[in-house]
């Protein structure tokens, strides 16, 4: 509730000189007769008339008062917010293979990667994102959606082992792309995170990027581990795990190839701050584009209290004319 003339609330000061001349008035008395004695008055009953004998007075400041507050124009404030998004189709890529699970990261790599993943995504407003899983197969784990607790929740269930184990780029690659092929959206981008070479499935690393610069997608690619040799895990005949200093191999150049044919960019993460630091670049590269309207309704309250005040002065007159009607 705010007013739009506040400054004529001042004339309610005009209320205290019209009590103090009717309290004078009243005190001071009106004409007046000469009698021999007051004591039977005193002991008559008192009638409606002279519980009224204030009504008219009162109803007259009431509706004073009522007609200044509505000149004020009292108005009540409904503020709205329109918001127009133009969201990007964003799908994300994850090799699930077991040397995901090598532990040059912490705690390792398929944790990391869905930890950060997790908070790109909760950054993402007005955007639609899905998940594509890769090992030696790929699957869709999450169709574009702009559900982000369900997304959330769907990728920090992700585990190796799931499906045949393998690292087929090529098919995490057209898997994401298949999921953005029917998209209106006006920017579609892919963010591939893998941690090896491409040695299964059924469909070229390249010729997947080259689908997707033809359907303007742009791709992101992401190497993870770190340079030199990192803890894997290997099972022993009796399926117990242990780790083994390897080396780490990535197919950098392949990857690179991707990001370069579809106008995206490369990145190495060697650990999980570094990776952290790829997802905010591409979160600072790719920006939605929101436009947020403020809109503000005003409507007026003057009228009700205007009508009352009204109603107010025609029940003093009635009060005054007919309860109170008095004999010149």
């Amino acid at each position: 509730m705010k007013f739009a003339n506040p400054y004529l609330l001042w004339l309610l000061a005009l209320v205290v000189p019209m009590v103090a001349y009717y309290i004078y008035r009243t005190l001071q008395g009106g004409a007046a007769i000469r009698i021999s004695s007051v004591a039977g008055a005193r002991n008559a009953p008192r009638t409606v008339r002279y519980w009224l004998r204030h009504a008219p007075f009162v109803l007259r400041v009431a509706a004073v008062v009522l007609m200044i507050v509505a000149l004020a124009r009292p108005q009540d404030v409904e503020e709205q917010s329109r918001t127009n998004a133009e969201g990007i189709d964003i799908m994300l890529a994850i090799d699930i293979s077991s040397s995901m699970l090598a532990r040059d990261f912490q705690p390792d790599r398929l944790t990391a990667a869905k930890e950060v993943a997790a908070e790109f995504i909760a950054d993402r407003y007005g955007d639609r994102i899905g998940l594509a899983l890769f090992a030696g197969e790929s699957f869709t784990q999450s169709p574009l959606t702009t559900d982000k607790g369900t997304l959330q929740t769907l990728l920090m269930r992700l585990r190796s082992g799931i499906i045949e184990d393998g690292t087929a780029i090529g098919n995490g690659l057209a898997t994401a792309i298949n999921r953005l092929r029917e998209s209106d959206a006006k920017s579609k981008v892919i963010i591939l995170l893998t941690d090896g070479v491409n040695n299964r499935g059924e469909i070229a690393p390249l010729m997947a990027a080259e689908i997707a610069a033809d359907m303007g997608i742009k791709v992101y690619t992401i190497g993870v581990g770190t340079r030199g040799k990192a803890p894997y895990p290997a099972v022993d005949m009796f399926g117990n795990m242990s780790f083994q200093m390897m080396d780490v191999e990535i197919d950098e150049q392949t990857l690179e190839q991707i990001a370069e044919t579809t106008s995206g960019r490369y990145f190495r993460a060697t650990d999980r701050q570094s990776l952290k630091e790829i997802y905010d670049e591409i979160n600072a590269m790719e920006k939605s584009k929101v436009e947020v309207t403020d809109l503000t309704i005003y409507h007026e309250q003057f009228l009700p209290l205007l009508l009352l005040a009204i109603g107010l002065l025609v029940a003093e007159f009635l009060i005054e004319k007919i309860v109170l009607k008095r004999i010149p």
